[in-house]
């Protein structure tokens, strides 16, 4: 039996007690909202491995998994088993008859693959900038909080180009090298960056997310160093909560508006409410409840409930109330299927903002898995927008960037 999370637990709890009293249960869902904001703003630590393998031919190169939204994916992934001991590859499905997938083993990294019995897929097929064609570098940016480490990959060209990539909650850098070869094929450099609490970069005292409200000012200092070392022009990349990262980096400072000509969102979270009430309904919990988490994170004992140093204002998160604050092109990337962030912040946004965002939806990918579903596609859209923005001066729209050329 899979193991059950501690608000899964609650919320079997507060289906029982529902029949058996109102009272009883309005205090069960107040728990419930409690577990559910600590979950939110807490580090990822364990990984629940909830792909169930049932078996694996290494001579044949094949895996044969249980049906599910993860294992359907096309396309090509990183596999971890065995509690995070074990990775592996995998290529295409084979064959699918609706209650398992057989997909291919492209590779395994390290571990008895043979043995695992549970999987999680991520969309990071690379461990590291030392598996691409691209030469990189180990460097170090100079935070609030401390030195975080970096990768840099350059490009040929004068050095002024750079692109900062800013990964997504309980991920790390190496969910943005998937966006590493269109950006060096435009001639583009790329800094892959951490920040607070993600297990690479400094702790903050808390040691809690801020979903953005905090981690912008790590991104500050990365756009810091990119301009120390030549960038002249700079386009932030979010995926995720780096995309609400990035996002708040960009209203808040005009260091970073500075020297910005653009801004690339990879499935990311733009209404954290929604988010909440989202995921909260996708566990069968009422709608109401997503807000009462949100009441949760943003009032005053938020410090106390969930071990955050301050509340997070959520409202002030909120970039489609500021929208006629961005100044920059966006090429905003989010799929239908996205099964964790809700597609609508992202069509609100482009909507806020026809005159600046360039809205691609994608179909049939999960969450931050826009690539590994359609590389092709992917990969065009990237490469060709940073082709575009190669030209544009800081600060410049795109409209003014066509008439000033």
């Amino acid at each position: 039996m899979p193991r059950r999370s501690g608000l899964g637990t609650v919320v079997g709890a507060l289906a029982l007690i529902t029949a058996g009293g109102a009272a009883v249960a309005v205090s069960m869902a107040a728990v419930v909202a409690v577990v559910m904001a600590r979950r939110v703003v807490t580090p990822v630590g364990a990984r629940d491995e909830d792909l169930r393998i049932l078996a694996v031919d290494l001579a044949a190169g094949e895996i044969v998994l249980e049906s599910s939204p993860e294992a359907d994916m096309a396309g090509r992934y990183g596999l971890w088993f065995e509690h995070e001991s074990g990775h592996a590859r995998l290529g295409d499905i084979r064959s699918h008859d609706g209650r398992v997938v057989r997909r291919d083993i492209t590779g395994v990294d390290f571990g008895r693959l043979d043995r695992a019995r549970r999987g999680r897929i991520d969309g990071w097929l690379h461990l590291g900038p030392w598996e691409l064609s691209q030469p990189y570098r180990n460097v170090v940016v100079d935070t609030p909080l401390g030195p975080a480490p970096a990768w840099f990959v350059p490009a040929d060209g004068d050095g002024e180009r750079w692109v900062i990539q800013v990964h997504g909650r309980g991920a790390k850098r190496q969910e943005g090298l998937r966006a590493v070869a269109p950006a060096y094929d435009a001639g583009w450099n790329t800094l892959l960056v951490s920040y607070r609490n993600d297990g690479e970069a400094p702790d903050s005292a808390d040691r809690r997310y801020g979903l953005g409200g905090t981690e912008w000012e790590d991104v500050i200092a990365a756009v810091r160093y990119a301009r120390e070392q030549g960038a002249t022009r700079i386009v932030l990349m979010g995926w995720s909560m780096g995309g609400a990262i990035t996002l708040q980096a960009v209203l808040r400072s005009e260091e970073v508006r500075e020297a910005l000509v653009g801004v690339v969102l990879e499935s990311p979270a733009i209404d954290w409410a929604d988010i909440l009430r989202f995921q909260g309904s996708a566990m069968g919990l009422p709608d109401q409840l997503g807000d009462v988490v949100t009441n949760v994170l943003s009032g005053p004992l938020a410090v106390g409930l969930t071990g955050l140093a301050a509340p997070i204002d959520l409202a002030a998160l909120d970039v489609v109330a500021r929208a006629e604050e961005l100044e920059v092109p966006i090429l905003l990337l989010h799929s239908e299927d996205d099964g964790f962030v809700p597609i609508d912040g992202s069509r609100r946004l482009a909507q806020a903002r026809p005159d600046l965002v360039e809205f691609e939806v994608f179909e049939g990918a999960r969450h931050t898995k826009l690539w590994n579903h359609d590389p092709e596609r992917w990969t065009g859209l990237i490469g060709g927008w940073l082709e575009r923005r190669s030209a544009d001066r800081p600060g410049v729209d795109a409209e003014q960037a066509d008439v000033v050329g």
